[in-house]
């Protein structure tokens, strides 16, 4: 059995560890880079597949090397970001977080890191790097009417 000041010194070096990977909260999920976003996509849109069908749709969209396919698949099950099912032959990945999740997890980091936190600057930069269709205005208008209801309703204005 390993004495105190051993396992305190572990405790501390696995969650400086995570800490360092996983941008300076061990409780958030780990943000992933874009060769990861590149599988995650995948995943998200054909479900759980073993590496050589992931490997197959990335290759349709760009050449893409079966071991490096693989090792970043090791990398995300390490940092969490993709779920290996084990039991299976060959092994099946499927992703931890839905696409929805890793978007706002993405978003909440570019609106701090970028924009201070303000969610206005994020949207006015946003609306002018690139036009929207008038469809998308409306969608937006709507979701803006919908804050504004819930904003009065609530009291606070």
């Amino acid at each position: 059995m390993a004495s105190a000041p051993a396992l305190m010194t572990k405790v501390f070096v696995d969650n400086d560890e995570g800490l360092r990977h996983n941008g300076g909260m061990a409780s958030k999920a780990p943000r992933p880079t874009e060769a990861e976003l590149g599988i995650l996509r995948v995943l998200w849109r054909h479900g759980p597949l073993p590496v050589r069908q992931i490997h197959g749709v990335m290759n349709e969209a760009k050449a893409t090397g079966y071991t490096t396919v693989l090792k970043l698949l090791q990398i995300m099950t390490q940092k969490g970001l993709v779920a290996r099912d084990e039991s299976a032959r060959p092994q099946i990945y499927r992703p931890r977080y839905s696409e929805e999740h890793t978007q706002r997890q993405l978003l909440r980091d570019l609106l701090h890191r970028a924009f201070g936190g303000s969610v206005r600057t994020l949207v006015m930069q946003a609306l002018a790097a690139q036009k929207s269709t008038p469809e998308e205005l409306e969608a937006i208008d709507k979701l803006l009417a919908q804050f504004e209801g819930n904003r009065t309703e609530g009291g606070s204005k």
